[in-house]
């Protein structure tokens, strides 16, 4: 004997079960078993019912939707199988735990977007709905077509007498930005702002008679 036998000889060996206490447990795990059986069985029978409900509903072409009472996970789970093995569309909605139920369409006449997020919001959904969201969307539709044909408004980003006022005040600022005003006769300078009105021939005939006045001064100094 080596030291492992003779340590595992020396153990504690673990209390062996009564006859009856054996018996006890096999009766229990029978049971357990007997209701897994039980659960398989009727799951299996809940899944033939459903798929014969579905493909009796479906068979008529003006069904195209089917509504599920309320039910679990599990429940829930083997309508979408039998759903899908049958082509069909299937959504739930509601509450996990509360309301949770399921819709099951035909391919051919599948949900839009929208009845589906009104669904999922818990809100009702018909034709006259429909037809209301088809109709608005036109119209938005319109008004942007109308809007982007109007001319945009340019709008500067500053206003150009602003750019006085930090130099000689708002009101001063104000006034020298009217005095750059588009003028007709004279572009962007008005006439009270030249400093020389006269006509060329005036000013020629002042030029002259000046100089006519400095000769004379000259010659009565001399």
């Amino acid at each position: 004997m080596d030291l492992l036998d003779s340590i595992m000889s020396s153990m504690d060996k673990p209390p062996s079960l009564s006859e009856k206490e054996r018996l006890l447990l096999k009766k229990k795990k029978e049971e357990i078993e007997k209701k897994q059986n039980e659960e398989k069985e009727r799951l299996k029978r809940f899944k033939e019912r459903v798929e014969a409900k579905l493909s009796s509903h479906f068979k008529n072409p003006n069904n195209i939707m089917l509504k599920f009472e309320p039910m679990d996970q599990i429940h829930r789970s083997i309508v979408h199988e039998a759903a899908e093995s049958q082509n069909l569309l299937s959504y739930a909605f509601g509450t996990d735990g509360i309301d949770r139920y399921i819709r099951v369409y035909s391919k051919d006449n599948a949900p839009c977007e929208d009845e589906l997020a009104a669904r999922r919001r818990g809100e009702p959904w018909n034709e006259e709905i429909r037809q209301q969201l088809i109709k608005r969307r036109e119209q938005q539709k319109l008004e942007e077509i109308e809007s982007a044909k109007k001319p945009k408004k340019i709008v500067p980003n500053t206003n150009y007498k602003d750019k006085y006022a930090h130099l000689i005040g708002q009101e001063a600022a104000l006034q020298a930005a009217r005095k750059t005003e588009t003028n007709k006769t004279y572009g962007f300078v008005p006439s009270e702002n030249k400093r020389d009105i006269r006509s060329i021939e005036q000013t020629l005939a002042d030029i002259k008679a000046k100089k006519r006045k400095l000769q004379e001064d000259t010659t009565s100094d001399a």
